[in-house]
Formats: structure tokens, sequence, C-alpha cells
């Protein structure tokens, strides 16, 4: 199963940390999103775009993960030729990760 399946996501970026949650659509969902989305597996996904660190910040009363990826847009949206390869496109981008179906975790 996508992530996306199960939740959607908000994105922002400052500078050049791009910073995304990933919230859960029903929350019997978000003990999956903290089982499977660790910061580890996000830095893995964006291992081609990620240069620093990956932090997770848990939120459990509203089914949410808050990551914040550092050195992930390339110098900042200021600094970079990129067309839209930002924040909005790395959430897009997380909920491509595929994580076991509730009754296979």
């Amino acid at each position: 199963m996508l992530l996306r399946d199960i939740a959607h996501s908000r994105a922002g970026d400052k500078g050049n940390i791009s910073n995304i949650s990933v919230i859960a659509y029903d929350p019997k969902d978000y003990p999956l999103l903290e089982k499977y989305l660790t910061a580890e597996r996000v830095k893995e996904h964006f291992s081609q775009i990620v240069q620093g660190q990956v932090r997770r910040y848990a939120l459990p009363t509203i089914g949410a993960l808050n990551f914040v990826l550092e050195q992930a847009l390339t110098g900042g949206v200021t600094r970079s030729l990129a067309l839209d390869a930002h924040g909005k496109s790395l959430s897009s981008a997380m909920l491509s990760l595929d994580i076991p179906d509730a009754d296979k975790g």
C-alpha cells in the first residue's frame, strides 16, 4: 500500500529546509505512520535530494508526523534554478512511500 492511500501531506520551505507533515485520513492508521515512517526511512527515500539531517516530530493528537529535512532544496527557492522542486513536490514524493497494509503490519 502506498502512503497516499491512508494519508495526505502539507509542506512548506524556508531557505534550504523543507518541512513536510504527513497526516492520517483516519486516526486508526496513525500507528502505521508512526511505525513505518521513520526519520531514517524518509532520509533514505530522499537520499538523492536531502543532504542534511532528517528530524521527525510526532503529533499523535492530530494523527500526524512532521519531518524537517535540512539541506533539501539545493540552496533554497531563491537560489535554485530548479522548477518547483521544493516543499510541495517533496511532500508528493513522500506519499509514494510503500508501507505494509494494516492487517499485515
